[in-house]
């Protein structure tokens, strides 16, 4: 053979090894554990937790929470199958919240009143017709809550409930998880693969030594299909749907990983897949100042919270600056909060073997990441309140879960959020008014619904007209200086057959402000340009000023590189039927009629008042920006 073929090959074999983490990974056949419990939390590891719990106060307080909790669960009714409108996930969310708590409370104290009631509970599960198939996500869940409690319970469990609650996690989970019906989810390269598979994976451990074949088939198949959608963090670890959706599909990813490394001793190479391992700085970041998330495309408008996954990414990366945030969490005065998170053990699971005293200050104040929806996101200190915030998002409406919000931004300064985003509605409240809410095409139903297109979104509207779908747009540049941190994306492809170029850059001054700079070249016709910010603070007009005000605090809205245009405010009131109600909040902006082939170059600040005496007079063109 040609040499130098050969040696190619060998190189090309290498290359696959090294990018290709999942490539000729075969699950063995043979189960290394063949023993309960074998899932997460295996035998003997109570006694790290108690030993944790009995030195460390914030771990000894998450894990009184837990306990305390799961007393009150026992007080409550059993679940009943009530479905809302084509989900049952509710009901499954909640029975994965009950089972893990009772599971984790059971085997930290032995006291038997939490497995009689996690039985009681599992056992009731298992009766239910079916756990609503059409809508995966609600049996992957249920499956996941059958599978804690059927393997940590397993030696106190009766004879007859074992019979049941193994049946019906392959009756109910596992076999319809082979019916091409249901099962499209293995081609998803969202959320969707990673609960499903995780959910899966959790059913197929616990009755291995029962139904070996079939549990077999559904690991291997799991570990063949979930790199679809772990290969969305490439190439940073941007997660393309978002802070809400980063908690629900990361934390299951994290939750297969891990069962499979406790099992195999291996998580068949997933771990290394690029980007991965450094999302867990993309969550840290999407926290503002203020522990309000970023909230863009179809995630919640409210603070963030503890999020377990985080401490399994601080232990794979040896870095516990990743808990910065999660820290504040455990320190607020009343930890009932935390209760309703369905997989809270998890933290004491991973975090058992990190101190919490001394979690360093994050090193780095600005992150960008590219992928499928490019962000850039900076502050001015994490350990200052009255920092400056700022988020910018770039990508493609396209995106699961996405909206018609590229170009548009956060901020926070003194503590407050000034420029916000709705983030979501109610999936059901929509779907119940005949809204087909999950179209991506041009004309998609979806958006029609208010808090989901561009109109509402800090960024520009032309012609009254939506952002494209089929556009997509990148963070082409970015600088992480104290003194000018900024990030500039070329919009254009989102606003084709509207403007002929349209470049924003986003960056804080001297520390002192904001300046979003944009800058256009017209079409070959004129163009109705609308500028636009979402606030929920009060808004007083004066000319080519807005101030805003809200908590006391007051922040100044200046244009520069415009002459004759005036601050406007409009309304948040959707005006239909099944829009979700915004009360205080409200858009302030300007509008531009650009004449055709003009070419604009302006900048609009916001500007703490404490800060406007720090306002430079004249600032650079992008191309200038460093």
């Amino acid at each position: 053979m040609n040499l130098k073929l050969l040696a190619y090959r060998f190189i090309l074999i290498g290359m696959i090894l090294v990018f290709s983490p999942t490539w000729a990974q075969e699950v063995p056949m043979e189960l290394p554990v063949d023993s309960h419990p074998r899932i997460l939390l295996m035998e003997g590891e109570e006694d790290e937790i108690n030993q944790l719990i009995e030195k460390d106060q914030r771990w000894n307080r998450l894990h009184q929470a837990i306990i305390k909790e799961s007393d009150q669960i026992i007080g409550e009714d059993l679940l009943e199958r009530k479905q809302i409108g084509r989900r049952l996930l509710s009901v499954s969310r909640e029975a994965l919240r009950r089972i893990f708590q009772l599971s984790y409370a059971y085997r930290l104290t032995g006291a038997s009143r939490f497995a009689q009631r996690a039985e009681q509970e599992m056992v009731n599960i298992s009766g239910f017709s079916d756990w609503n198939p059409s809508h995966f996500l609600d049996v992957a869940e249920m499956t996941m809550a059958l599978a804690i409690g059927y393997d940590w319970l397993f030696d106190v469990l009766s004879p007859d409930s074992k019979i049941k609650i193994k049946d019906a996690i392959v009756k109910m989970g596992l076999e319809p998880s082979f019916n091409e019906e249901y099962n499209w989810f293995l081609e998803a390269t969202h959320n969707w693969n990673q609960v499903c598979n995780a959910g899966m994976i959790y059913g197929a451990l616990a009755v291995y030594e029962d139904y070996p074949e079939l549990a077999h088939r559904t690991l291997q198949r799991a570990v063949d299909t979930i790199a679809k959608a772990m290969d969305d963090y490439q190439p940073d670890g941007a997660y393309p749907e978002g802070y809400g959706y980063w908690g629900y599909g990361t934390t299951f990813n994290v939750l297969f990983l891990d069962v499979l490394e406790k099992v195999y001793g291996t998580d068949f190479g997933l771990t290394n897949t690029p980007g991965f391992l450094e999302t867990a700085g993309f969550y840290e970041h999407m926290t503002g100042v203020t522990g309000y998330a970023y909230n863009w495309g179809d995630a919640g408008g409210g603070k963030g919270n503890l999020t377990p996954a985080m401490f399994w990414f601080a232990q794979q990366n040896e870095q516990a600056s990743l808990l910065w945030v999660e820290r504040d969490y455990l320190d607020q005065s009343d930890l009932s909060g935390l209760n309703r998170n369905r997989v809270l053990p998890a933290a004491l699971i991973w975090g058992k073997n990190i101190p919490l005293e001394n979690i360093p200050v994050p090193d780095e104040k600005v992150w960008v990441g590219q992928g499928a929806n490019p962000v850039a996101l900076m502050r001015t200190s994490w350990t200052d309140p009255n920092a400056i915030y700022l988020g910018f998002k770039a990508g493609s409406p396209s995106v699961n879960h996405g909206h018609m919000d590229v170009g548009s931004f956060v901020m926070e300064a003194e503590g407050v959020r000034w420029a916000m985003d709705f983030g979501s509605q109610n999936y059901e409240s929509l779907e119940s008014k005949g809204i087909q809410l999950f179209g991506r095409t041009q004309d998609a139903e979806r958006w029609t619904v208010f808090r989901l297109n561009n109109y509402v979104h800090n960024t520009l509207t032309i012609d009254a007209a939506l952002q494209r779908v089929d556009g997509y747009a990148k963070i082409e540049r970015h600088g992480t200086s104290d003194d000018f941190p900024f990030a500039v994306s070329d919009v254009t492809s989102v606003y084709e057959n509207q403007l002929e170029q349209f470049h924003r850059g986003v960056s804080i001054v001297d520390q002192a402000y904001v300046l979003v700079r944009d800058e256009i070249r017209n079409k070959n016709s004129r163009s109705h340009i609308r500028w636009n910010m979402l606030t929920p603070a009060d808004v007083t007009l004066d000319g080519d000023r807005a101030r805003l005000t809200q908590e006391g605090k007051t922040l100044h809205l200046m244009i520069q590189g415009l002459d004759g245009v005036q601050w406007k405010t409009y309304s948040t009131d959707p005006g239909t039927d099944y829009d979700a109600p915004n009360p205080g909040t409200v858009m302030v902006g300007f509008e531009y009629h650009a004449q055709p082939g003009e070419e604009l170059e302006f900048q609009v600040l916001l500007v703490p008042e404490h800060s406007l005496d720090k306002v430079r007079q004249e600032h650079k063109n992008l191309a200038e920006w460093k």
